[in-house]
C-alpha cells in the first residue's frame, strides 16, 4: 500500500476519535445553555440533551432582575480584567528579563520561581489571608486582585519560551541603532509576540472568571462577590429551582465563549508556532 494512502486512511481514522473528543468536551456546555431555555416544569421531567420546547429566555429573566447577576457579572469583569492587565504588563516584563537579558543568577532564580507551581494553592491559601488581613485588604477589590495580579509562574514560563524563539540578530541590530532595553521590548519583541500574549490574557482571564476558593476567603458582602460565588450561593437558596441555577450558570458561561472566539485564532497560531500542549 502506497505511503501517502496509508497517511490519508490514519487521517479519515482520526477523525471520529476527535469528534468524539470534542462532543464528551462541549456536552456538558451545550445542556446546560440547552435546560437553561427550557420552562421550568421541562427542566426534571425531560433529559439535559433533550431540545428545548417551547424555548424560554423567562429564566434569565427572572435571574437577572431577581438576584442582581448584572452586579455579579460586573465585578467579575472587573476582577479579571484587573488582574488579566496586571499580568499582561508585569508578566512581559519578567518573562522578557528571565529569557532575554543577561544577569547573575538568572537561571537558578527563574527556576526556583517556576518551583512554586508545585506548591498547592490550599498551603498557602492561610498565609495569604492574614497578610491581606494586616494590610486591611479584607473584602476589598485590592485584596481579591493583588495575589495574581503581578503575574503567574505559568504565564511568566509561557511568554518567556515564546521570547526564547524570536532571533536575537533583531534585537542585536535595534541596540547598534541605539535602542534601549524598552524600546527593544515595546518595539520589537512585542509586536511579534501578539499570540502567545493573546494566549496569556485568553487564559488568565477564563482562569481568573472561573476562580472561587480565594473570592470565597477574601470577600464577605455583595459589593465585591463575583459571579462563582453568586452561582453558589443561588444554588444554596434555590435548591429545588434549577431553572434559575442554570440561567445564571448560562450567563456565567457566554462571555467565556465570547473571549474565546475573540482570541481563538491567535490561540491556535501560538500553539502552532510554540508547540504548547
Amino acid at each position: 500500500m502506497p505511503n501517502n494512502l496509508k497517511a490519508t486512511m490514519k487521517r479519515i481514522a482520526l477523525y471520529p476519535v476527535l469528534l468524539a473528543g470534542a462532543a464528551i468536551s462541549l456536552a456538558p456546555y451545550l445542556m446546560t445553555l440547552n435546560s437553561a431555555l427550557k420552562p421550568p416544569k421541562d427542566v426534571l421531567t425531560t433529559q439535559a440533551w433533550v431540545p428545548a420546547d417551547p424555548v424560554t429566555f423567562q429564566n434569565f429573566a427572572e435571574v437577572w432582575s431577581e438576584y442582581d447577576m448584572s452586579g455579579f457579572l460586573l465585578h467579575t469583569v472587573v476582577y479579571a480584567g484587573l488582574v488579566t492587565l496586571g499580568q499582561f504588563v508585569f508578566g512581559t516584563m519578567a518573562a522578557y528579563a528571565f529569557g532575554r537579558l543577561e544577569f547573575p543568577g538568572r537561571d537558578a532564580l527563574f527556576w526556583g520561581y517556576l518551583a512554586t507551581m508545585m506548591v498547592p494553592q490550599i498551603v498557602t491559601l492561610v498565609p495569604l489571608f492574614l497578610i491581606m488581613r494586616e494590610f486591611g485588604m479584607i473584602d476589598t477589590y485590592l485584596g481579591l486582585i493583588l495575589p495574581t495580579a503581578f503575574g503567574t509562574p505559568y504565564g511568566i514560563f509561557l511568554v518567556r519560551q515564546y521570547f526564547r524563539t524570536i532571533p536575537r540578530d533583531l534585537e542585536s541590530a535595534a541596540q547598534i541603532d541605539g535602542a534601549s532595553t524598552w524600546a527593544v521590548l515595546l518595539k520589537i519583541i512585542l509586536p511579534l509576540s501578539r499570540p502567545i500574549l493573546a494566549t496569556l490574557a485568553t487564559v488568565t482571564f477564563i482562569q481568573t472568571w472561573n476562580t472561587l476558593l480565594w473570592p470565597l476567603i477574601i470577600t464577605n458582602s455583595d459589593y465585591t462577590r463575583v459571579v462563582t460565588l453568586g452561582i453558589s450561593a443561588l444554588k444554596g437558596q434555590y435548591t429545588s429551582q434549577y431553572h434559575i441555577v442554570l440561567a445564571a450558570a448560562a450567563l456565567a458561561l457566554l462571555p467565556l465563549i465570547a473571549v474565546f472566539l475573540l482570541f481563538q485564532r491567535h490561540i491556535v497560531r501560538s500553539i502552532a508556532l510554540t508547540g504548547l500542549k
